[in-house]
Formats: C-alpha cells, structure tokens, sequence
C-alpha cells in the first residue's frame, strides 16, 4: 500500500524519472511550451514552480542551486535572466495546462504545459559575414582527336 507516499511512480524507476523530469524542464525553459501527457505535466508542473520561486531573487546561490538540478548553464541563464523576472509580482501559477485530446495510440490525455506570460523574443541577427563567392572553374574543352 502506498500510504503517506507523495510523488508519482509514473511506472520508471528513481533515475530514469530524474533524468525524465529534468529534460522536460529544460524544454519547458527552452520552447517556453511543451506538449506531453497529463501526469508528466502535473509532476512537472510543480518542481519548475518550485524552481521559479526560488529562482527569483536571481542571487549567486540560486544559480548555483538550479545549475545543481538542471546540469545546463544555458537554462539556468534564461530561468535566472529572463523568465523568474516576468514572475517578480506573482507568488504562484507560472504555468497552465491546456489538454489537447487523446493521443491516438493508448488513449493517454495529451496536454499542452506552457508559461503564463512568456519573455520577448529577440529579433534574429543578420549574419554580417557574406558568404565569399567561388570563382567559376574554367571550362575544360573536350580533347578532340
């Protein structure tokens, strides 16, 4: 009996839902939204707020404590950076879960996890370097004979 255990097993072993809960918390920070089912994002859900909170305060520690977890310093950049600072006014909610409908293979419920209020994209840089143009091969005239 699982009395008094919080947590879902999600039918994978300690590990394998680490790693499972990291990635798609890196894709979470990265795409701003994911799609996944119901269960995965509900788990989620709750430890990348719990991230985002102490996230907040944007101090050394904090980077420290989320580049423990996440092992990714670009994500911790963009979390600490870009999205706990939309979030500075909030005290909770920085996701919602949208449901999509039932994936067609084993009827799981599918759903769409994504941020509340997402940071502005930068506009794409122009590469300055041109592409250097090949000189034309000289034409070989066929041998005749």
């Amino acid at each position: 009996m699982r009395h008094r255990q919080a947590g879902k097993k999600l039918n994978r072993d300690r590990d394998h839902r680490q790693a499972l809960f990291k990635n798609l918390i890196k894709s979470l920070i990265k795409h701003e939204e994911i799609k996944t089912t119901e269960s995965k994002a509900k788990v989620v859900r709750k430890i990348f707020e719990k991230l985002v909170t102490k996230t907040k305060t944007g101090t050394l520690h904090v980077r420290r404590l989320a580049h423990a977890f996440l092992q990714d310093k670009g994500s911790v950049n963009k979390l600490v950076d870009k999205i706990a600072p939309l979030f500075k006014q909030r005290e909770g909610g920085y996701t919602r879960i949208i449901r999509l409908g039932k994936r067609r293979g084993d009827r799981a419920m599918l759903v769409r996890l994504e941020l509340v209020s997402k940071p502005e994209k930068e506009p794409a840089k122009k590469s300055k370097e041109k592409k250097r143009k090949q000189p034309k091969k000289a034409e070989v005239e066929p041998k005749k004979k």
